[in-house]
């Protein structure tokens, strides 16, 4: 009987670190790396740029996905929000451009243009960043806090809870994220559930 709880018990500590270390990336209290990503005006830009900044609203996004569109003016209403306060957007398309040629840097230019994007707009080229973030879904967030270690994550995942309606939302979690660090409190909801399209690779 002992055998057989000793082989259970072993089954489910297999099962649980397999899970565990499929799902990959950053998880909060992690310090994210620098990157150096081309932007949509032929710049390359780094999170090291920005000397004044206190933290970054790092978000995974792009053209095609429905999902991503719907979240644009939400996207720019929080860059235009909360840059001067030292929190800019760093938007970041991860898909493959051969399966959703769609969202290739051309498309990515007219497309930013189109929407007055004012912040930087950069492709992961060989699609090397999104998987150290763990990001699956366009759109994913995730809120960086500048600290003597780093860069540190806040919070991960989506930006409110409605993707459909933005005067429905009931909760703006990448909003109550950076007001927390402004205020120096704690990040009320540190995770949640990103909604979105699958990144494509």
């Amino acid at each position: 009987m002992k055998t057989l709880k000793l082989f259970v018990a072993l089954l489910v500590l297999v099962g649980t670190t397999a899970f565990t270390a499929d799902k990959g990336g950053y998880k909060v209290g992690d310090i994210a790396t620098d990157f150096e990503l081309e932007n949509i005006d032929g710049k390359m830009v780094s999170l090291s740029d920005y000397k004044d900044a206190k933290g970054f609203i790092v978000i995974f996004t792009c053209n095609t996905c429905p999902y991503a569109v719907a979240y644009e003016d939400r996207i720019i209403e929080l860059d235009k929000k909360y840059a001067d306060k030292g929190y800019p957007v760093i938007a970041i398309m991860p898909n493959n451009t051969d399966v959703k040629p769609g969202d290739k840097m051309e498309a990515m230019q007219a497309r930013a243009k189109a929407k007055g994007f004012t912040f930087p707009y950069l492709m992961d080229k060989g699609q090397k960043i999104y998987p150290q973030y763990g990001a699956t879904k366009t759109p994913h967030v995730y809120v960086l806090e500048r600290t003597k270690r780093g860069n540190e994550v806040k919070y991960i995942g989506a930006i409110d809870d409605n993707y459909q309606d933005a005067s429905m939302v009931n909760t703006k979690y990448v909003e109550e994220a950076v007001d927390a660090l402004l205020d120096g409190k704690e990040v009320p909801t540190t995770e949640t559930r990103a909604v979105g399209c699958s990144i494509k690779v």
